[in-house]
């Protein structure tokens, strides 16, 4: 691989987020500077091909400011960081999301791979630069995709030397990737990205690298490819438009039919177990949606400050959150401390989730109301989790007012309650759900009209043609 470094160096440190767009763009943002590793022989030049692995669909662009090290950084002060710098230059930190599983942190073969750091074309002399005043552009097939400055950076190129020094020596030669703006996204082969930097006078000139699918089966041994519904929208960025969780018409579908009736027909299944008992609306009452489930454990002083605190089961729960979703807690039905509170609300609603369920209280019940957001709870209480309650996990089978739920579950409520509905045996359920509301508004007119419940109610063979007969009414 060429490049205009010529020697490669010894370390490639990137950046995890650094523009405040990026930040935004992933709905957090860090109270200091993360990184990883990118080993010297990912390293490549201007038009050389990206080549992506077989069985690997998600291959991410970020378009970055690389920093090339010219003197020797041992425990820099963040004023004289950026004296330390010797070029500036454009760069690709590119990487295959279908890896990142793999070595979860770390990023080595996700973003390692060989020729996934293109560089160049060409050197910027760092002491003719205000590091606070370059320019940032991405192109992808010559469409615009990153534009952004150096002055609006979470963190400084001077900070960075300084912050990465303490610990780590930064020799000559090594590169710093400096964090990618908002925009970055999946590209595939026959693509060409593109990267500049400049301040307005002086250029990198343009990094341009197309994308090349390798021409070898990724071999079998070692982990392989793989993806979710999280990778995608990772990789594809404020570009990801996700498939729904639920078909648009199987939600009609069970939005048609009162849950009552569902849970008629589930129990003439064997399902008698699938209310979710003990729930009450909050706010709203419609509810369909797709299950998410979040488990708390009993309050237990010495575990808390490890597993309730920061970004606990409960946050990420919420964070998981897919437009359609329906975050179900289990709080073992213990309604004496709140397991939802009106910021957290606010945020499962801002991440598009169809509503939520919970057997145990909710608090700033008012503040909720006003949300929109259909919410049910076994009850209000004033006090935060932490008197009764551990949040634990996310994603697992819960118990939620003594029903099972299992994530993917779907879940139905109106004014009478919540159910627990099978996937598979929802178009069925919808089916006979809505016969046997056709039967029932049937019943209604007759006893409206006087008439005696024997044989009617349920529909017996007497009424039976009398029935039909007003079926091919209402069609009419």
């Amino acid at each position: 691989m060429s490049h205009p470094l010529g020697n490669p160096p010894s370390k490639i440190i990137a950046v995890h987020l650094n523009f405040r767009s990026r930040a935004e763009e992933r709905g957090r943002t860090p109270a200091h500077p993360s990184y990883f590793l990118k080993p010297p022989s990912s390293l490549a030049g201007t038009q050389e091909a990206i080549v992506r692995p077989r069985g690997c669909q998600l291959m991410g662009f970020e378009g970055e400011i690389a920093l090339v090290i010219g003197s020797r950084a041992r425990r820099v002060r963040p004023e004289d960081g950026w004296r330390h710098v010797r070029w500036v230059t454009a760069a690709n930190d590119a990487g295959v999301y279908d890896l990142r599983y793999a070595d979860r942190g770390s990023n080595l073969r996700s973003k390692g791979a060989d020729g996934f750091t293109p560089i160049g074309p060409r050197l910027l002399d760092a002491t003719e630069l205000d590091p606070d005043a370059l320019r940032l552009r991405t192109w992808v097939n010559g469409e615009p995709a990153q534009d952004d400055t150096t002055d609006t950076l979470l963190f400084p190129f001077g900070e960075l030397v300084a912050d990465l020094s303490r610990l780590v020596t930064l020799e000559p030669g090594d590169v710093i990737l400096t964090g990618t703006p908002a925009g970055s996204s999946v590209v595939g082969p026959g693509d060409v990205v593109e990267v500049e930097v400049d301040d307005g006078r002086l250029s990198t000139g343009v990094l341009r690298n197309p994308i090349a699918d390798a021409d070898h089966d990724l071999e079998p041994w070692g982990a392989q490819p793989r993806t979710d519904r999280a990778e995608e929208e990772s990789a594809y960025g404020s570009g990801y438009v996700p498939e729904p969780l639920l078909a648009e018409d199987l939600a009609d579908g069970l939005r048609s039919v009162a849950v009552a009736t569902l849970s008629a027909q589930m129990r003439s299944r064997g399902l008698p177990h699938m209310s979710i008992d003990g729930v009450r609306p909050v706010s709203g009452t419609a509810l369909v949606g797709v299950a998410h489930t979040l488990r708390y454990l009993p309050l237990r002083e010495d575990l808390f400050k490890r597993y309730g605190t920061g970004m606990n089961a409960q946050k990420r729960a919420v964070e998981e959150l897919r437009p359609g979703h329906v975050l179900v807690m289990d709080a073992r039905r213990d309604a004496t401390a709140g397991t939802l509170g009106d910021i957290l609300a606010l945020r499962a609603a801002r991440r598009g989730a169809a509503g939520v369920v919970t057997d145990g209280a909710v608090r700033d019940a008012a503040a909720i109301a006003g949300l929109g957001l259909p919410v049910y709870a076994a009850g209000r209480h004033p006090s935060v989790l932490g008197r009764r309650h551990v949040p634990w996990d996310t994603g697992v089978p819960i118990a939620c007012g003594g029903a099972l739920v299992q994530p993917g579950d779907l879940i139905v409520g109106d004014a009478d309650g919540v159910v627990v509905v099978p996937p598979d045996l929802a178009e069925e359920l919808i089916a006979d759900c809505r016969e046997q509301e056709r039967q029932e508004r049937f019943i209604t007119e007759q006893v409206a009209a006087g008439e005696s419940l024997d044989g009617l109610y349920p529909l017996g063979p007497t009424w039976r043609d009398a029935y039909e007969n007003w079926c091919k009414g209402e069609t009419q």
